[in-house]
């Protein structure tokens, strides 16, 4: 039998700032209508999960936060993440898999 066990990915968010964590969480969940993304609370952080794929716009963002952020102001809040991470340009980050296997 075939081990059929999504592979997650995306960001692991300090608990230092829930209000960002939460946007965070939000604008994912907006950002991947068709993926069914998981949000575990451990306390000090965050995990956001996503199955193989995960997307993260500055206009998503900046609506669930009611306010501007620039995405390279997300690093200092990230205290880690799974799969690659990357940032397609000034308004998108993604967090994919290098390998399936």
């Amino acid at each position: 039998m075939a081990d059929v066990r999504l592979k997650m990915v995306g960001p692991l968010m300090r608990g230092l700032d829930m209000d960002l964590a939460d946007a965070v969480a939000d604008a994912i969940i907006a950002d991947n209508p068709d993926s069914d993304v998981q949000v575990h609370d451990e306390g000090g952080y965050v995990r956001i999960q996503v199955p193989e794929y995960c997307r993260l716009t500055q206009l998503s963002l900046e609506r669930e936060l009611g306010r501007a952020f620039p995405l390279v102001e997300l690093e200092p809040a990230l205290s880690g993440f799974a799969g690659r991470m990357k940032q397609v340009n000034d308004e998108e980050i993604v967090w994919f898999l290098e390998r399936k296997d």
